[in-house]
């Protein structure tokens, strides 16, 4: 009986965390404009505030309250990416971070969308996110707000520059770190199947 609510539970997809996935889903343009538009700075690191809080809520509502779904363990990481490469590219048409750490960065998750074809040849899905993943985007969606709010002038603006590329150059680091353990799961991944077909 617990295991059959248990899978109903995970093949859910009107629950509170895949709808605050959703509403996540629904600020990335609405944050893209803000940075490249009106340049309401402000206004941008407040979204990407609560983007950061509702991240944290809608994982701990899923596991507290057993509302883990498929569609939430997709939803997650796909919100959290979106961020990223919106931050980046706002962040570079606004001059505020270099293209090399756009492309860094947007590099490593072409990368791993390469590896998907060849999970899906061995029946396997996307891979779980590691734990250095998430540090990663952690330290990341910290570094782009600081970034942001250090494009202006100041002592203030100055700390929250250093602190910002601070976070930036760790979480670049443990993504690409996060990204080699993905590969590396997936090279055994092949070579556990090669070696079974040859049994």
């Amino acid at each position: 009986m617990g295991v059959q609510e248990t899978q109903v539970q995970t093949d859910r997809v009107l629950t509170l965390p895949n709808l605050l996935s959703f509403a996540r889903l629904l600020g990335v343009p609405v944050f893209l404009w803000l940075i490249l538009g009106p340049q309401a700075d402000g206004l941008a690191v407040l979204l990407l505030m609560v983007s950061g809080f509702t991240d944290f809520l809608d994982g701990w509502i899923a596991r507290r309250y057993h509302q883990i779904s498929r569609l939430g363990q997709m939803l997650d990481p796909l919100a959290d990416r979106l961020y990223i490469f919106a931050t980046l590219l706002g962040l570079g048409l606004r001059d505020i971070v270099p293209w090399w750490l756009v492309a860094l960065l947007v590099g490593r998750d072409v990368v791993l969308a390469m590896t998907l074809p060849i999970l899906r040849r061995h029946g396997r899905g996307p891979l779980p996110v590691h734990y250095l993943g998430k540090a990663a985007t952690f330290n990341l969606l910290y570094a782009f707000p600081l970034l942001l709010l250090g494009s202006g002038s100041g002592t203030a603006a100055l700390v929250a520059r250093v602190v910002g590329w601070a976070f930036a150059i760790w979480g670049t680091a443990l993504y690409w770190w996060a990204g080699a353990l993905y590969l590396a799961q997936v090279r055994q991944i092949v070579r556990s199947d090669a070696g079974g077909e040859r049994r």
